[in-house]
């Protein structure tokens, strides 16, 4: 019996602009796991993500996506995989239900199974009472659920997020949560950026840390904490000490 390959496995990623912003890193995500990466501005989270989800091309390195060769066999690596920006794009002149039935048809996914999953996951997200309305006219808050479900409809089994919830309202972010949470009880895999160090504590299985383009430190919490001597530390408590030590030390 074979073992399922591994969902994502980056290896000595580099991109620079005008200085290294990913500096060789390495990276593994496992099969069926919530991923957090977490890291001070400008670390590299973003441009990490991009270059995964084969929006950026990478200046040195490699990137397999569950046995996918994604930078040689692109098409193939998206077909397995979706993207949310935390600044997303949809049409605005379509309504939600419109827009997901759009993407799914892009899919190739058939009509009728289209229009169940899109309705089916426009309410999972609190969206029922926006069915009927027009994009341009919801809060960027329901824009971003819009674009997750879009990313959604085709069932991919690697979910990247970049600052999924930038903007939501405490209800909005819960609907987003738990749908997340179904998706990897499920069996698919997320990684995600944020910068809400209590989300990261909360719901991932593994949280890495990156700094300047490296990744720093990697593990569940309890790990983090013990590669810290402590016990009881919070998230941000051993963010801070590792991004930071001298704000940690005052």
């Amino acid at each position: 019996m074979t073992s399922e390959p591994t969902a994502l496995q980056v290896r000595g990623l580099t991109k620079r602009f005008d200085r290294p912003a990913v500096d060789a890193l390495d990276l593994t995500v496992r099969t069926g796991e919530f991923y957090a990466l977490v890291g001070p501005n400008g670390a590299g989270k973003t441009t990490t993500l991009r270059m995964i989800a084969g929006l950026l091309p990478p200046d040195g390195g490699a990137i397999s996506i569950f046995g996918i060769d994604a930078l040689h066999d692109p098409v193939a690596a998206k077909q397995v995989m979706a993207w949310v920006s935390d600044e997303p794009m949809i049409y605005d002149k379509l309504t939600p239900e419109e827009y997901l039935e759009f993407v799914a048809g892009l899919w190739g996914i058939a009509p009728t199974r289209a229009r169940n999953s899109a309705r089916q996951l426009l309410i999972s997200l609190g969206l029922e009472a926006h069915l009927g309305e027009r994009c341009e006219g919801v809060s960027k808050g329901m824009r971003q659920k819009v674009a997750l479900a879009g990313a959604l409809i085709h069932d991919p089994r690697l979910i990247i997020l970049d600052e999924p919830l930038t903007g939501l309202d405490a209800v909005s972010a819960r609907h987003v949560k738990n749908l997340l949470g179904d998706r990897v009880r499920a069996g698919c895999t997320v990684i995600m950026t944020t910068h809400i160090l209590e989300v990261a504590e909360r719901m991932a299985d593994r949280i890495g840390v990156i700094a300047a383009g490296r990744l720093i430190a990697e593990g569940t919490l309890a790990e983090l904490r013990q590669m810290s001597g402590g016990t009881d530390h919070s998230l941000e408590e051993l963010f801070i000490a590792l991004v930071d030590p001298e704000a940690a030390a005052a």
